[in-house]
């Protein structure tokens, strides 16, 4: 692992062949940031207030933002190995490892395989596993459902907080959209799970925490604490006043769970 044209909070890492764009940001405690359906903007208030608490490395998963993506590079078996090789050519000993959405079910993936190279392990809101039975969706799918009602059930406050493309810059517009289809490749079918993830949940052993967001109607908090139950001794809190997206809808309250429990 490489970090290659280093600004205040931007960077590209090489890692296992790939070139990824990076945030980067803090110091203390080594954090692995994975985003979920959209990448982490370097200027989000969430990442400025747990920066004062840990060293944060925040890459875009390939095919998102401005990180290449081999043609053959294609499903969540390749991102869960790329974030393993993360953390074993990692300087550091020990990285703790925080996941949203999409990334918390990577990151629940990883801390199933890593072991003790994982220190402290985060889920927020996290998607990948199945609780209900066949017939019964457990993820709101965001890729057919109605626009108005993703943005219903994505957020607490959504005249407030939901994404306004009509004010946005042909680049940013760009970038969505990319991300949006990276999304799709990666979760389409299984839709945004591992049917064989609950089995293995109970091989995580380092300390974690699993956060919600209160309004979650994405996946709902029940979903959350179903997860929680199947990780041995993980403690679930919900965040008041946050739909599925607590790192914008409540930055500073998210930042500072985070940090409590990291520095625990």
């Amino acid at each position: 692992m490489a970090l290659t044209g280093v600004r205040r909070d931007r960077a590209r890492l090489s890692v296992a062949g790939l070139d990824l764009e990076v945030v980067r940001r803090g110091a203390g405690r080594p954090l692995l940031l994975l985003h979920g359906f959209q990448t982490v903007p370097p200027d989000a208030p969430f990442l400025d207030r747990l920066a004062g608490h840990a060293e944060i490395l925040a890459p875009s998963h390939p095919g998102f933002g401005e990180s290449s993506r081999p043609a053959d590079f294609e499903t969540v078996y390749d991102l869960v190995h790329l974030y393993l090789e993360v953390l074993e050519t990692s300087p550091h000993e020990r990285m703790s490892l925080l996941g949203l959405s999409f990334g918390g079910w990577l990151a629940a993936e990883v801390a199933v395989k890593a072991g003790p190279r994982i220190d402290r392990l985060v889920l927020v809101d996290a998607l990948g596993i199945k609780v209900s039975d066949r017939e019964t969706p457990d993820i709101l799918d965001v890729f057919n459902a109605h626009p108005r009602e993703v943005v219903r059930r994505s957020w607490h406050a959504p005249e407030k907080w939901a994404p306004r493309y009509d004010d946005m810059t042909d680049e940013q517009l760009v970038r969505i959209a990319r991300n949006r289809d990276a999304l799709c490749l990666y979760g389409w079918c299984p839709y945004m799970h591992n049917p064989r993830l609950t089995r293995w949940l109970g091989r995580i052993r380092r300390p974690t925490l699993v956060l919600w967001g209160a309004s979650d109607g994405v996946v709902t908090p029940s979903y959350g604490e179903a997860y929680a139950r199947l990780i041995p001794g993980s403690r679930f809190e919900r965040i008041p006043e946050a739909g599925h997206h607590p790192e914008i809808e409540q930055p500073e309250v998210l930042a500072d769970r985070v940090s409590r429990f990291l520095n625990e």
